[in-house]
């Protein structure tokens, strides 16, 4: 897959709390972006910030040579980006990695994500649109403010939502939603914290249903070069960013 180092323009910024959605277009024409790739961005003069950021790509343009950012701000390179200016030139590799298995006709998919793991399944979910699939999501958070373009997730398919603190949806972990117990999926897709995947990819072991991961190892290069993302799996360790991010939950030894 052909990939591109880029400069884009900035050309919209929309804040949910710590998340920043960026707006990112460019003059050149776009190559193939699938569902659950990445970008590794350039965080320009920030003196601590060496290497470039990798992020999901949470949605694309094609016709207008755009792609979206979802960005929380978690350290000082992420802040920086967070805090560009509408007009400001952002260079970007991408796109990155292997993204989701596509569904065979008919298929029933429940997409699961949890905090800023929603990031990635809102393109995901606009293609399998695209391609006459409605999945089910099923997002999760502490809080509801932790559930960012709720609205718009309603519009790709039918949407359940957890809390912890129960402020909406059901209260409680994506885990123990009632979906689970009262519809049946060929497919599920998750991305969110570790610790939610696993749990997630346990359930789906449990009901044998087929089930892919986006891992969100700690990556530096985006190619395989540097050895950082590393996962243990069935076929020996391998690198998330290119052997990844998205995994079949039956290759991870979890």
């Amino acid at each position: 897959m052909t990939k591109q180092i880029t400069d884009f323009t900035m050309v919209g910024k929309q804040a949910f709390g710590r998340s920043v959605l960026l707006q990112l277009r460019t003059e050149r024409t776009l190559p193939d972006i699938a569902p659950g790739q990445f970008v590794q961005v350039r965080v320009d003069d920030s003196p601590s910030t060496y290497l470039r950021r990798p992020i999901s790509i949470h949605d694309v343009d094609f016709q207008q040579h755009e792609i979206a950012l979802l960005v929380q701000q978690v350290g000082e390179g992420t802040r920086h980006l967070a805090q560009a200016s509408l007009g400001e030139s952002i260079n970007v590799v991408l796109p990155l990695g292997n993204g989701f298995s596509a569904p065979g006709p008919g298929e029933r998919c429940l997409l699961v994500g949890g905090g800023i793991g929603i990031a990635p399944l809102f393109y995901f979910a606009k293609v399998l649109n695209e391609s006459g699939i409605r999945p089910v999501l099923l997002l999760g958070g502490k809080t509801k403010a932790d559930l960012i373009r709720l609205e718009d997730y309603q519009k790709l398919g039918e949407t359940f939502v957890t809390t912890e603190d129960g402020s909406l949806g059901e209260q409680g972990f994506v885990t123990r939603h009632s979906v689970w117990s009262e519809r049946g999926f060929d497919k599920i897709y998750v991305c969110g914290p570790k610790p939610m995947m696993k749990a997630v990819a346990k359930l789906a072991a449990e009901k044998n249903v087929w089930c892919e991961v986006s891992l969100e190892n700690l990556m530096a290069c985006g190619l395989g070069a540097c050895l950082c993302c590393v996962e243990d799996t069935v076929d020996g360790h391998v690198c998330v960013c290119k052997e990844g991010p998205v995994f079949n939950t039956r290759r991870l030894k979890w």
